[in-house]
C-alpha cells in the first residue's frame, strides 16, 4: 500500500465528514411557516447529512486498514509466550504424541498472527502459515517422520527458540509485572 495514497484518502474522508458536519448545523435557507415545522425539517435535514457523511466514511475501506498496536515489543512478546510453548512440544514430537501437538494448535496461530503482524511481514507470515499446515498435515496422517521434519522446519524458519531458565540468585528474567515473562520459567527477579 502507498503511504501517500493513504494519506490523501484519510484527508479526503475528514473533508467530507467535516463538511458534512457543518452542513448539518448551518442555518436553514428557507422561509418558515410555523416554529414547529421547521424545527421537524431542521431535525430532518440534520439527521440526513451525518447520515450521508457516515455512510461516505463507510464507503473508504482503506481508512480501516489499521493494524493496531504493531511494535517491537509485541512482536517479542508474542514470540516469546508462544514461541516458548511451540519449543516445549519438541519431546512430543520426538515421542511421536500427535495429541500434544494438536492440543497447541491455537500456540501456533496466535505465534503466527503475534510474531509477523504487519503487511511488511507477509511473506514470513505466509511461509510460517505453510509450515503450520505441513505440521498439521502430518497430524492428521498420523506420519511421525514427516511430523519430525515439518516442526523442525518450522522451529528453523521461524527462530523459535525457548524462554532460559532463570534463578534469581544468577540473574534477572524481568523488570515489571506488565514483562511477558513475569509467570514464565524465565521470570525470576532478583531481590535483595
Amino acid at each position: 500500500l502507498d503511504p501517500i495514497n493513504i494519506t490523501v484518502k484519510m484527508k479526503l474522508a475528514l473533508f467530507a465528514l467535516f463538511a458534512g458536519s457543518a452542513a448539518a448545523f448551518a442555518p436553514a435557507q428557507t422561509g418558515r411557516s410555523s416554529t414547529a415545522m421547521s424545527m421537524e425539517m431542521d431535525r430532518r435535514a440534520a439527521f440526513g447529512q451525518i447520515a450521508a457523511a457516515g455512510a461516505a466514511i463507510a464507503a473508504i475501506p482503506s481508512v480501516a486498514n489499521a493494524d493496531g498496536a504493531v511494535s517491537a515489543a509485541s512482536k517479542n512478546r508474542a514470540r516469546g509466550l508462544y514461541g516458548d510453548r511451540i519449543a516445549a512440544l519438541e519431546a512430543a514430537v520426538a515421542k511421536g504424541d500427535f495429541a500434544a501437538v494438536a492440543a497447541e494448535k491455537n500456540a501456533f496461530i496466535l505465534f503466527n498472527s503475534g510474531a509477523y503482524p504487519s503487511i511488511k511481514d507477509k511473506a514470513n507470515k505466509a511461509a510460517a502459515i505453510d509450515g503450520t499446515n505441513k505440521i498439521f498435515a502430518a497430524i492428521r496422517s498420523k506420519d511421525a517422520g514427516a511430523l519430525k521434519s515439518a516442526y523442525g522446519d518450522y522451529v528453523k524458519a521461524n527462530s523459535i527458540n525457548p524462554l532460559p531458565d532463570v534463578d534469581s540468585s544468577t540473574g534477572q528474567g524481568y523488570s515489571s509485572d506488565y514483562d511477558f515473562r513475569v509467570r514464565s520459567k524465565a521470570g525470576a527477579i532478583y531481590v535483595r
